[in-house]
């Protein structure tokens, strides 16, 4: 069944992983486990991606079969959830960039694990995340990104937080494709993570030590 679900979303078979998703709901097995497949099947669609199998509307195609498939599982999981948010998380992918299939999935897993996440959409101009840091006091932002000149639009979006006078209130984490240590330094960044769970880790880190 697990493989069943990674290639339906990997080769874009909506109906098929929806159907998948239901049946193992029903048969009460770990939404954990479920969204775990999910995830390996937009890795996959990624992949394609950058090996342009596939183009922007297939990415957007996922993209909407991933919220089903959320918004399915979502429910099972948000019972094991403390209902008290740990703490806010601005959250969007930077300037030039419009993928939101990375974004989404991580949106999700901090969202499941307790965070309030304030998810500002795609291509967020740098001043709206800094309006929205002063706005919310939140002090967690996340930064996505899956092309390299996403690299130079966190950079700037890293900046602006400082001269804002913002970035000793803020701990700011990037992910995306292409991230690395490297890129990490290059931004200014505080942490990269590699997955969802990563960012996870990072947030809890960083909010509980608050």
């Amino acid at each position: 069944m697990a493989g069943n679900l990674v290639n339906a979303l990997a080769d874009l078979k909506e109906e098929e992983a929806i159907k998948i998703v239901k049946d193992r709901l029903n048969a009460n097995e770990d939404p954990l486990k479920i969204l775990g497949d999910a995830r390996k099947g937009m890795e996959i669609v990624g992949k394609r991606f950058a090996d342009s199998e596939y183009f922007i509307p297939d990415l957007v195609y996922s993209g909407e079969i991933l919220k089903v498939v959320s918004e399915l599982v979502k429910p099972k999981m948000t019972k094991e959830a403390d209902s008290k948010k740990l703490g806010k998380i601005v959250f969007g992918t930077v300037a030039g960039d419009i993928h939101d299939i990375g974004k989404d999935i991580v949106v999700f897993m901090l969202d499941v694990n307790g965070f309030e996440v304030i998810d500002l959409g795609v291509d967020v101009p740098v001043q709206k995340f800094v309006d929205k840091i002063k706005e919310t006091g939140a002090p967690v932002v996340g930064l996505s990104g899956f092309l390299t000149l996403a690299f130079d639009s966190m950079k700037e979006t890293i900046e602006t937080v400082k001269s804002a006078g913002l970035r000793d209130k803020v701990k700011i984490m990037i992910g995306g494709g292409q991230i690395s240590e490297e890129i990490k330094k290059y931004t200014g960044a505080d942490a990269y993570g590699k997955d969802a769970m990563a960012a996870v880790t990072l947030a809890q880190g960083w909010i509980g030590g608050k």
